[in-house]
């Protein structure tokens, strides 16, 4: 699966788009991390703890991101998003999308 955040594909042209993938996660943090994260936060810097906590959701997202693209056929996504929300104190919400289309190389 090739996945772009342009919206063209050098070398590839476009045979059928498919329409909107996405894949969707939401996270919640733990007493852990939220400790160790409240540590860090008052040394300053990159908070490490919440760092990997964001990646891990990310991933999950992108991961149903590629089974919803596959599912309808597609072996490419342009113009990949990540968006995020949170759904209330705590809890975060991890859209990543993208229009799943077929291309070919050209």
């Amino acid at each position: 699966m090739i996945v772009a955040t342009t919206n063209d594909l050098p070398g590839h042209r476009v045979v059928r788009v498919l329409g909107m993938t996405r894949g969707i996660t939401a996270r919640s943090r733990n007493i852990v991390s939220d400790a160790i994260g409240g540590l860090q936060s008052m040394v300053g810097g990159r908070v490490g703890a919440y760092v990997k906590l964001a990646e891990a959701a990310r991933q999950e997202a992108y991961e149903a991101l590629l089974e919803d693209a596959k599912g309808m056929g597609a072996n490419a996504i342009l113009a990949m998003r990540y968006d995020a929300n949170e759904i209330m104190p705590g809890i975060t919400e991890v859209l990543a999308y993208g229009t799943a289309v077929v291309v070919e190389a050209e």
